[in-house]
């Protein structure tokens, strides 16, 4: 027997054996599956770290008026002259202001809080809308093939040779002045993100979840559902959409710091977020011009999206071994 078969096999035999657990007494305790993903996820501390950095980033965008409340910070729209100093120019962090004031003399703290609920909106939704884009153009083109399979395919090809940031920032900057685009439908500042975003990024999943399909509707138990009499409605929602999971939360917690950049680079680019909802690539791209003299506008708004990036970054490869603890021992 050669060395790769002899450690396909132990390998093997360690995945089979990762089900049960000795305890107590010798008897044999089962875990489920989830139970599995549990035990692997918790292995990797960074990941607990980064979900409790999550959660707390959560909590504080969603009571953000509570927040600033809280640190004696004014609204993220409060103009304070009296902020500036002598001679009109923002002042730095102090008792009054913890981050300072931007050139209007608006709190750079709220800005930041406030503008945590724009990157984790824009991210949440438009992960949604491009995962279930994605998973039902995948789903139609795996499992009926022919002309459902080419039409996607030959789409989503089309839709990969277009420079997507060119594309995004072409229709970010169509819908973001007057009414919108689509009849007013997609409303210019977060709504405009959210569908560019998802608009460009739906070809991804699709891409996953066709090759994932093509497989799982070869395997035994599609055919005993057939055999069954059942319909293909069911077979595509009961039987290969639960065996999708695994990817479909991979792909999600993967795209979701993705999400973030690409909201702070339309939103820096100026054809994101508008002026003066707060938004940290709109910050940073306020605070360029002047960062040597004025360093603490781009700090902390670019200390908010590194942070915010990696923690998702370390949960979505946490996530991934967890789910795929083959890949993680090869």
């Amino acid at each position: 027997m050669s060395v790769s078969t002899t450690s396909d096999l132990q390998l093997a035999e360690a995945e089979a054996g990762a089900a049960v657990e000795l305890v107590a007494g010798g008897e044999i305790a089962a875990r489920s599956p989830w139970e599995l993903f549990l035990k692997r996820f918790r292995e990797d501390k960074f990941a607990l770290v980064s979900i409790g950095f999550l959660i707390l980033l959560i909590l504080v965008a969603i009571f953000a008026p509570l927040v600033c409340s809280l640190v004696g910070a004014p609204g993220p729209y409060k103009a304070d002259t009296n902020a500036l100093d002598i001679f009109g120019q923002p002042t730095g962090p102090s008792s009054a202001h913890l981050f300072g004031v931007d050139q209007l003399g608006r709190d750079v703290f709220s800005r930041v809080v406030y503008g945590a609920r724009v990157s984790l909106l824009v991210a949440f939704v438009s992960t949604a809308i491009t995962t279930v884009i994605g998973v039902f153009c995948g789903l139609f083109a795996g499992y009926y093939r022919g002309w459902v399979d080419t039409l996607v395919s030959r789409t989503v090809d089309a839709w990969l040779a277009i420079p997507y940031l060119l594309l995004a920032i072409g229709l970010a900057s169509a819908c973001s002045f007057g009414t919108g685009c689509v009849g007013g439908l997609v409303k210019p500042g977060v709504p405009v993100v959210i569908a560019v975003i998802a608009l460009t990024s739906w070809t991804y999943p699709a891409r996953i979840i066709r090759g994932q399909v093509l497989s799982l509707r070869e395997k035994e138990f599609v055919d005993a559902a057939r055999s069954l009499g059942a319909s293909n409605r069911r077979i595509i929602v009961k039987e290969l959409l639960p065996n999708l999971a695994a990817p479909i939360i991979v792909f999600t917690t993967t795209f979701l710091p993705t999400a973030i950049l690409f909201e702070a680079a339309l939103s820096f680019l100026g054809v994101g977020v508008q002026p003066p909802t707060p938004s940290w690539g709109q910050m940073i791209s306020d605070a360029s011009l002047n960062i040597q003299s004025q360093w603490w506008y781009m700090l902390f708004p670019g200390l908010a999206l590194l942070f915010t990036v990696l923690a998702f970054n370390f949960v979505g490869d946490a996530m991934t071994d967890a789910l795929n603890p083959r890949a993680r021992k090869s």
